[in-house]
């Protein structure tokens, strides 16, 4: 078997670098490139490791709000927009607003995980 590193290992790797060399020693315009490139290799490394189970969280939910299956959590999402756009499902609907504020937990999560209102509304 070939022992490479993997992908989160790289990442790490080329993140810690950027935190511990390189963006120490810069300034100005550089400094604030090294800070950017540092928060999206910490994005990817959320989407690497929180992604996948909140994606299939989300389809079993999307299934059994629906009350069928899919392929995949973008499918049934474009179910699910379907449906509340022709007015077979709203807020009313059971289900459909815990599916929603979980889904928007799940994404800033991973997009913006130091979001104020996060830890309040994951409660």
């Amino acid at each position: 078997m070939h022992d490479a590193p993997s992908a989160k290992e790289l990442i790490e790797a080329v993140k810690a670098f950027i935190d511990k060399t390189a963006a120490p020693q810069l300034t100005g315009h550089a400094a604030f490139h090294a800070r950017v490139a540092s928060n999206a290799l910490a994005t990817v490394l959320r989407e690497l490791e929180i992604r996948p189970a909140a994606e299939a969280e989300e389809k079993a939910r999307l299934e059994a709000l629906l009350g069928t299956t899919g392929d995949s959590a973008n499918a049934l999402n474009a179910q699910l927009c379907e449906a509340i756009r022709t007015g077979k499902m709203d807020l009313s609907t059971a289900g459909l607003l815990s599916h929603l504020k979980s889904t928007t937990i799940a994404q800033l999560s991973v997009d913006q995980p130091g979001y104020s209102g996060l830890r309040s509304a994951a409660r």
